[in-house]
């Protein structure tokens, strides 16, 4: 596996009793880039996510992180190497505001997630890390609002927030623009592409704008398997894309 390799998957496949949910996929995500996931629905992209962070166990194939084997890792332990998932760790309590929300992520990698008895000193110790969070997801201003009264955009910023308390080295999100207006869908753009800086983002996604916007390479499955893969502008303009994705006929 190269160096510039941060994942890469080798023939993965996942029968579920005879229906084929993914057929042979080989990713390689380059360290660094926003790779993106799309295709129909049914085309295996959720199901490829899931073998990721070992929701599934694949039929066959292997999965690797980093040059290391983790195709028989559990999700805590592909969490604790780096490669996380949006909803893996950002459950938001709806009760608790946006700030505390952030400060029970940030206690994960200490054990103490939800020691709330604990003095507010000790909790203050996290708030200097929280806050920086939460500039970096434009939520700053909101840090008093309860999770609960947050506008939907804001809360799935609020959730890549919780997701980057782990401090990841690669981020899977899964559809991070779907049910939004065209302003929170521009506003989590450039979310991603900010926290894209010093990380690896592998991405699934049926808005094409914002994959031609921001992925680098995109990933075309259909039925399971790989239909098609390279930046936008090649894939886009593959005639079998367009007649299985965009329903153009051939």
């Amino acid at each position: 596996m190269g160096d510039d390799l941060i994942l890469e998957t080798r023939n993965l496949t996942k029968d579920f009793r005879g229906f084929v949910a993914v057929s042979d996929v080989s990713l390689r995500v380059r360290r660094g880039s926003i790779h993106a996931l799309i295709g129909p629905n049914g085309a295996g992209k959720t199901t490829v996510f899931n073998l990721l962070t070992k929701f599934h166990t694949p039929t066959s194939g292997s999965i690797h992180y980093k040059g290391a084997d983790i195709t028989r890792d559990r999700p805590a332990d592909v969490a604790r190497k780096g490669m996380v998932r949006s909803f893996q760790v950002s459950a938001v309590f709806p009760s608790l505001t946006v700030l505390e929300n952030v400060r029970v992520a940030l206690q994960r990698p200490l054990g103490t997630s939800f020691h709330f008895w604990r003095s507010d000193a000790t909790l203050r110790r996290l708030h200097e890390r929280a806050l920086e969070l939460l500039e970096a997801v434009d939520l700053a201003a909101s840090r008093d609002t309860v999770a609960v009264e947050l506008p939907y955009g804001r809360k799935r910023a609020l959730e890549i927030a919780t997701t980057l308390a782990l401090d990841p080295e690669m981020l899977l999100l899964d559809e991070p623009t779907q049910g939004m207006g065209h302003e929170d869908v521009g506003r989590v753009v450039e979310l991603i592409r900010r926290v894209a800086r010093d990380r690896t983002v592998l991405m699934v996604e049926h808005n094409l704008s914002v994959v031609a916007d921001l992925c680098h390479v995109i990933t075309v499955l259909q039925r399971g398997s790989v239909l098609a893969e390279g930046p936008y502008a090649e894939v886009s303009r593959n005639p079998q894309v367009l007649q299985a994705y965009i329903g153009v006929p051939e």
